[in-house]
């Protein structure tokens, strides 16, 4: 079983950045991929970023130069870097573990956490 806290949300400017955090516990953390994931209200879940054991990264393309997916496996933590955010990156943003990398299809990943909300205004 794992579990996993998202932290850093907030409500900022058009422009500005954020990073969120996520801390699991979790068993060979660093064998896992790990994801970012977001949703806003009457959207469905979307993957923005992952990264596997090797350290490979994915985005979805309305993240990709602004985003940055990061891990510390000796903490156990997970991270993403939000800069020059925009009023559509406004979801509750959480982090998952134990899915596919490469499609983050969010129904592949089999531990949440309770997300955190990101609110961008113009």
């Amino acid at each position: 079983q794992a579990q996993l806290v998202e932290s850093g949300g907030g409500s900022v400017q058009a422009g500005e950045s954020l990073r969120l955090s996520c801390a699991v516990t979790l068993s060979n953390f660093r064998t896992y991929c790990m994801g970012w994931f977001r949703q806003a209200p009457g959207k469905e879940r979307e993957g923005v970023a992952a990264m596997d054991r090797y350290g490979t990264t994915t985005y979805a393309e309305a993240v990709k130069g602004r985003f940055t997916i990061s891990r510390d496996n000796a903490k156990n933590l997970l991270y993403l870097q939000m800069n020059n955010l925009r009023p559509e990156d406004t979801a509750m943003y959480y982090c998952a573990v134990h899915g596919n990398c490469y499609t983050r299809q969010p129904e592949t990943f089999n531990y949440w956490g309770q997300g955190t909300q990101v609110t961008v205004s113009s």
